[in-house]
């Protein structure tokens, strides 16, 4: 099956959930400022899909600044998300010694209507995550009857930016018990430009949990790595939890995409998996590549060996016109009217 790409032009971070035989879509608006839902039929369908904004951020606040990493989650029968907000646009040093960052906590919002698009988003308030430190990219899951919360964040005492830590929940927006690390920049390809692991993913599939994240600065540096537990184990353990010490998806000059990461995971009709991400088109960016808005969201179906194991492959090549202009798009990805 090959999946037109990109599926999404300049929206980043992106994360696809299939429900109820649709795809709906969500992602990094380039202005940072809102978050934006679409929904189609088929994977090919979500770039021309309407684009709706279902929050946009407040005037002023914790929740008024650099909007990232909006993820769509469905858990006992309502809506979630759960995404990264900031008081202002500017970086900080936070002790003596530490790694500058931006000032991000995770909020969560809820929805019960039966559909997104309709109904009130509630704002359910900032995640306690134990302390009050840079936080961002939030992900859950519920394996075995208890709901997880994975998700980045910055802890004084380490070198960098961020690790990944994990915690069961009590309910959507509350943690049920501490923080466990998981993972922190230890590599080389991890501490390329920035120390930092950064939008996990999780995949359970062939009897293991599969957790996919990303590290490095985010031009051609950024990378997916991988974290690995069986299903049967103790998730809250980190001995349960196997590192590879590569990367597992890189830039790829030959298909001309460059930067892979901060995936999601969805299924394609016949419940095929599909690995999403986002690439730029060129290994250069003009000024800040935060404020390019040319990454685009991706897709591939992720085939696996005889062994269960997933085959990571390389980021395919365009197969749609892709544009090289600075400008935000609209969401049907033509330039805005020019007064």
């Amino acid at each position: 099956m090959e999946i037109p790409n990109p599926v999404v032009l300049q929206r980043a971070d992106p994360h696809v959930l299939r429900h109820d035989g649709r795809y709906y879509f969500t992602a990094s608006h380039p202005a940072y400022d809102r978050v934006v839902l679409r929904r189609a039929d088929t994977l090919a369908g979500l770039q021309t899909a309407p684009e709706v904004t279902i929050w946009e951020r407040h005037a002023d606040g914790p929740m008024s600044h650099l909007i990232w990493a909006p993820e769509l989650h469905r858990v006992g029968g309502a809506w979630y998300v759960y995404l990264a907000a900031a008081p202002d646009d500017r970086g900080t040093a936070d002790a003596p010694g530490a790694a500058e960052t931006f000032n991000h906590r995770v909020y969560v919002l809820e929805n019960t209507a039966p559909d997104p698009f309709t109904g009130t988003w509630v704002e359910r308030g900032q995640v306690d995550t134990g302390w009050e430190t840079f936080a961002l990219d939030a992900t859950t899951f519920v394996h075995d009857g208890t709901q997880y919360l994975v998700w980045a964040q910055q802890d004084l005492a380490v070198r960098g930016h961020s690790n990944l830590y994990i915690a069961p929940m009590a309910d959507p927006w509350t943690l049920a018990g501490p923080a466990v690390l998981l993972s922190r920049p230890e590599h080389a390809w991890e501490t390329a430009g920035f120390w930092v692991n950064e939008g996990p993913a999780v995949l359970v599939r062939h009897g293991r949990v599969w957790l996919t994240y990303s590290g490095a600065a985010t031009g051609p540096e950024y990378a997916m790595g991988l974290l690995t537990a069986d299903a049967t184990a103790d998730l809250l353990d980190p001995a349960s939890w196997t590192k590879s010490p590569e990367p597992v998806m890189v830039s790829n000059p030959a298909t001309g995409q460059y930067g892979p990461g901060h995936n999601s995971f969805t299924e394609t009709e016949d419940g095929r998996v599909v690995l999403v991400y986002h690439a730029r088109p060129a290994p250069e960016t003009a000024g800040d590549p935060l404020w390019d808005p040319n990454r685009h969201a991706r897709a591939q179906v992720l085939p696996f060996d005889a062994d269960g194991r997933p085959v990571w492959g390389v980021p395919v090549p365009d197969t749609r016109p892709v544009p090289t202009s600075t400008v935000v798009l609209r969401p049907d990805g033509t330039p805005p009217a020019v007064a």
